[in-house]
Parts: structure tokens; sequence; C-alpha cells
């Protein structure tokens, strides 16, 4: 006698409740199963011991993957309330972010840092305006070794005059062993808020001027 037309013929395995569908076995009707199938086995061909052994094994595995996504899905929920908690500890914080923009704010300045695969004779500091193009300020940072290296504007245009505050694009360049390359500067910015995101974006930090950056993408935290 097979399972199936075992436990049909006994009730085995008790139906779920009208109105719900059981979509899966559990490990009480799994144990009810293997003893309606011992139980009402043919005498004349009893069950196989490697068949019975195989059959354990299988729900062993079936039911160890089960615990562990549960334990994966566990651990993923605590990872990601540490970070929304270590996140929402950030706000009136500065931290510091790879972008290639900054705010200036009435008075303020725009800073941040630049890292250096090998030293060279001078680095250029170029700030536009992200709207029109209009160079601001190219200000010569002069000899800089290798390294992560400061940088920042007062806020000053080439005539020496005060820009209006706002959002400006920051250029850093410089030339290598005969190579003009251009510089990642990571930029220096004061944690508004934190936001949950959906999907792919996950926790998400609020800057000035930047917008919201993913948790991950900040470098560092001043």
């Amino acid at each position: 006698m097979s399972a199936v037309d075992a436990i049909n013929s006994l009730g085995g395995v008790t139906s779920a409740p009208t109105g719900t569908k059981k979509k899966s076995l559990g490990q009480d009707d799994f144990l009810k199963l293997m003893t309606t199938q011992m139980t009402h086995q043919d005498p004349t061909k009893p069950m196989d011991n490697a068949q019975f052994l195989s059959q354990m094994a299988q729900f062993g595995t079936v039911s160890g993957i089960q615990d562990l996504q549960q334990s994966f899905k566990d651990f993923a929920k605590s990872i990601s309330s540490d970070q929304t908690l270590q996140a929402a500890s950030l706000v009136g914080h500065s931290v510091s972010v790879s972008s290639g923009q900054g705010l200036l704010a009435a008075g303020g300045e725009i800073k941040g840092t630049f890292e250096l695969p090998s030293s060279t004779s001078n680095v250029n500091l170029k700030i536009t305006d992200p709207v029109t193009g209009d160079v601001i300020r190219t200000q010569s940072l002069g000899e800089q070794g290798a390294g992560s290296m400061p940088f920042s504007w007062n806020g000053t245009n080439d005539n020496g005059n005060f820009a209006n505050p706002g959002v400006y694009k920051v250029q850093l360049e410089t030339n290598i062993n005969g190579v003009n390359t251009v510089l990642q500067p990571d930029i220096q910015s004061r944690v508004e808020s934190v936001s949950m995101g959906s999907g792919s974006n996950g926790i998400q930090v609020n800057l000035p001027g930047l917008g919201a950056v993913n948790f991950n993408q900040i470098k560092q935290i001043l």
C-alpha cells in the first residue's frame, strides 16, 4: 500500500480546517505518514530499510534547510535593526561620503578629503556652478604626498567675492607620472534625517544639498 493510500484510508494526516489549504507537511505530519505507511505495509513485501532511511534523511535535510532559512531571516532582521539604530544616532552629526558636489551654506565652506595613489607636485581644486557650468574658483593645493589629503573652499570666487549659497560641483585634478588624473572627492556633510528606503535602497541618510545617500556609502563618521 502506498503512503498516500494509507493516509487516505485512515485519515493519518488531519485535514486543515475548512476554508484553509495546507501547502506543506510538518514534522508531526511526516511522522504520522511514516507510522501509517509502516503499519499498513504489505507483510509479504515489507518496506526496505534503505528506503525507510532514505525518506528519513530527505525529511531531515528539508527540515534543516527550513531551520537555516529561518535563522538567516532572523539574522537579517537583527542586522537591519542594528543599522537603523546606528543611522538614527547620526542625525545632527557630520559624515563623509563620495560625491562630486557639496553645499555651500551662508558664511560656511565646502570641505572634504581625497585619496592620492602617489605623491604629486600639485593638485588643483576647481569649483563650478552645476547649472551654468561657470567656473567659480580655481585653487592650487600645492604639492601633496600619497594618502588621504584634506581640502576646503571658503566660498570666495576668483575675484575674492563670496559666492551665493548653494550646491556647487567639486573637481580635483592632478598629474601623476605624466598622466592627467581626476581624483574622487569625499565631501563632508551634516546628517539631517534618516529614512527607510524600499528594495535595494535600504536605510538612507538625508544630507543637505546631496539628497538621500545609502547608509553603506558613508565613508567616515566625523
